[in-house]
């Protein structure tokens, strides 16, 4: 899995993503773009990665497609049209987006994650906008400090008795949410 974090200024969402298939198809990688203010970090991507990966290995998957199927386990979701919130959307935002190969081709999810990275922007201080997505990658629409809490408190249902009843940080909440999506099946 690699990610590129950037910018996007989307006119047409449709021929944005029509972009970032095209690119899926010609490298055979699963590629799911997502709004940054909902991304807890790396480890939030990489357990709903394979998650996915899990549930289409087990034949358990709900959606045809790998990319979706992504952005349901990092939404915690089984909805599709309700875990489509957590993906970009018209105008300018910060996004991060998952190149996935399934085969484990790294270099295909290279090749993959620099052309997605000359669809966006480079953040200021982002470690994946030149899209190697390195293990590191922790400043710009990664960094911790730059989410809205409140923002995906709501989204993903985290009450404040929740919080205050755990060490738990939100990120491991988030992440037990997406873990917890098999059992919802």
């Amino acid at each position: 899995m690699r990610l590129v974090e950037g910018r996007a200024d989307i006119d047409d969402l449709d021929a944005f993503l029509g972009d970032i298939g095209e690119v899926a198809d010609e490298f055979d990688c699963a590629i799911q773009a997502f709004d940054a203010d909902y991304v807890l970090g790396r480890d939030h991507l990489r357990t709903a990665v394979e998650r996915a990966d899990r549930a289409f290995d087990r034949g358990e998957n709900v959606a045809r497609e790998r990319a979706v199927e992504i952005l349901l386990y990092a939404a915690g979701r089984r909805q599709i049209d309700r875990a489509f919130a957590m993906g970009v959307s018209e105008g300018e935002s910060d996004v991060v987006v998952v190149v996935h190969s399934p085969d484990g081709d790294g270099e295909c999810e290279r090749a993959a994650a620099d052309a997605v990275a000359d669809l966006l922007v480079p953040v200021s201080g982002d470690a994946g906008a030149s899209g190697t997505g390195g293990e590191d990658a922790s400043a710009g629409t990664l960094a911790p400090d730059r989410i809205d809490r409140d923002a995906v408190r709501e989204f993903f249902d985290v009450t404040e008795t929740e919080l205050d009843a755990t060490d738990a940080e939100l990120a491991d909440l988030v992440r037990e949410r997406v873990a917890l999506l098999d059992v919802e099946k």
